[in-house]
């Protein structure tokens, strides 16, 4: 049967209502837009004028009463977006100021030791350390296979490692005062080998601080867009009862640990994971609650 059209009146405020109703299911939901009560409207069987819903009431069987959402349902929802918008914009402000402190001079040690696939030093191999502003210092491993730099600038750290006999191997490492890799304690181990089969270990996602930096203004930003709009979904749950929004707003806080395992803070900076954790949580929860009440009423109808 094709879609028809219905006018009623809503049996909790009077109000009319006219329906696209569609040929299924046999019974289908409509808030009404007057007071936003769920109206259960059976679907007619019979081609006008055989029908009529003043006519022939009886002809279609009363449904059960529908639970209306109760103000405690759009307050629970108003209250998660709430924590949403205050996790994501202590995050965002948080990294913020970890950006900042990352960038703060500051000097480090970098030392290890180079070692044979057999686990004996090398001695005498060349290892060379480049750090951002392009330079680079030179020295060799002692008797004991060991090197040490010290005064190294923050950000991120290449040792090129290279020795007779051996492939050369290039480590890449990160120091700073907020996110730091392994600096001290270093093993780098050489294989047999030619200059044409070295190894590259990098122990870091970022391998300069400028991408760092850029990683963190971006998460910043994208956890501020997601705390503006569950802060206005909280908003707009507080005013009137809009599923929609909430299921916006929700999958906003959903996708903010998305947000910093997309560009490699997961690693970086783990705690916060851990913290977005708490808005993923309460987004997962309005998601899933206004998502079902969408599925159970269906589109607003044409107040015409």
């Amino acid at each position: 049967m094709a879609a028809s059209t219905v006018y009623l009146r809503c049996p909790t405020c009077g109000g009319d209502l006219r329906v696209e109703l569609a040929a299924e299911p046999p019974t289908q939901w409509f808030p009404c837009p007057h007071c936003h009560t769920p109206v259960p409207v059976v679907a007619p069987r019979d081609l006008p004028p055989l029908y009529s819903w003043e006519v022939l009431p009886g002809l279609y069987p009363e449904l059960p009463r529908p639970r209306v959402p109760k103000w405690r349902v759009r307050r629970a929802a108003a209250a998660a977006l709430l924590v949403v918008a205050v996790v994501s914009a202590g995050l965002a402000a948080g990294l913020v100021v970890a950006g900042w402190e990352a960038a703060q001079p500051a000097r480090y040690t970098i030392s290890g030791t180079v070692v044979g696939t057999s686990g004996a030093p090398i001695p005498g191999a060349d290892v060379t350390l480049a750090n951002d502003a392009n330079q680079s210092t030179s020295a060799l491993t002692g008797f004991d296979g060991t090197f040490s730099f010290s005064n190294v600038p923050e950000g991120g750290v290449a040792l090129n490692v290279s020795a007779s006999g051996y492939a050369p191997a290039t480590v890449y490492t990160f120091v700073s005062n907020v996110y730091a890799t392994q600096s001290t304690g270093l093993e780098v181990t050489l294989s047999p080998g030619t200059a044409s089969n070295g190894t590259t270990t990098s122990l870091t996602p970022f391998p300069d601080m400028e991408q760092f930096l850029a990683s963190v203004g971006a998460a910043a930003v994208l956890l501020g867009i997601i705390a503006l709009v569950a802060g206005f979904a909280a908003v707009a749950t507080v005013r009137e009862d809009r599923p929609p929004v909430g299921v916006i707003g929700g999958a906003a806080g959903l996708l903010s640990p998305l947000t910093l395992v997309y560009l490699s803070l997961s690693s970086a900076l783990p705690l916060l994971i851990e913290v977005t954790a708490i808005s993923a949580g309460a987004g997962a929860f309005v998601l899933a609650m206004r998502a079902m009440q969408l599925a159970q009423t269906g589109p607003a109808p044409d107040p015409d």
